[in-house]
């Protein structure tokens, strides 16, 4: 059990919650931008990064973990923001199934 050793206490990232909006332009397609949900109490743990080359550009993807306590709101392509750092969710999953925490990875630095 993941959580059995998880304490609370370790949330002490401040993040806010981004959600997509999409506007239309007037010429049949939407501009995108993001909406704060909600900000809440975070836990940070880095987890990969690599680096790949496409086109002749070299380019580093780094991805996390960040635990947050359980909310019904989260989905996978939010976005969390922690001043000038974007981390988007790929994926989510409560990791004992107690509906006490998520457990949300994420990329960081694309939008």
């Amino acid at each position: 059990m993941l959580t059995r050793f998880f304490d609370a206490g370790q949330l002490t990232a401040r993040l806010d919650l981004e959600s997509p909006v999409e506007t239309p332009d007037g010429q049949g397609g939407v501009t995108r931008s993001h909406a704060v949900a909600a900000s809440l109490w975070a836990r940070i743990e880095p987890v990969a990064d690599t680096v790949a080359e496409t086109g002749g550009v070299e380019r580093q993807t780094i991805t996390h973990r960040i635990w947050i306590r359980w909310s019904g709101v989260v989905q996978p392509g939010m976005r969390f923001r922690k001043g000038g750092r974007l981390f988007v969710i790929r994926t989510l999953h409560d990791p004992d199934e107690t509906g006490r925490f998520l457990v949300c990875r994420v990329t960081e630095g694309e939008t």
